[in-house]
């Protein structure tokens, strides 16, 4: 599968993944910085979150897992949560700030 093709389908599945506290998806929202796999079918996604420590990031791993096990070929998610480069509300998209009132 190429790199290119896989990161495309990877974040449309992360679209259907929607932040319960806000509503709008992931991708959106700019959370997402990168989805990878290898040839034995290992996913990982690598995030970040709109503050340490949220209270979601068990539900959100949970429905990430989910959504990208469900890709064809895809066997293991790993989330590779980061901090740098740190969220900022210019990462969202428009849709996510109309949507947020932003």
């Amino acid at each position: 599968m190429l790199a290119e093709s896989f990161e495309t389908i990877g974040l449309a599945k992360l679209a259907t993944v929607i932040d319960p506290e806000l509503g709008v998806d992931l991708v959106s929202l700019g959370l997402i910085y990168g989805v990878t796999t290898d040839t034995q079918g290992h996913c990982v996604v690598t995030m970040t979150l709109t503050m340490m420590g949220c209270p979601l990031t068990a539900v959100l791993s949970e429905r990430i897992t989910a959504a990208m096990i469900t890709i064809a070929g895809v066997t293991t998610v790993t989330i590779d949560l980061v901090w740098e480069p740190a969220w900022s509300i210019a990462r969202m998209s428009r849709v996510a700030r109309l949507t947020l009132g932003v």
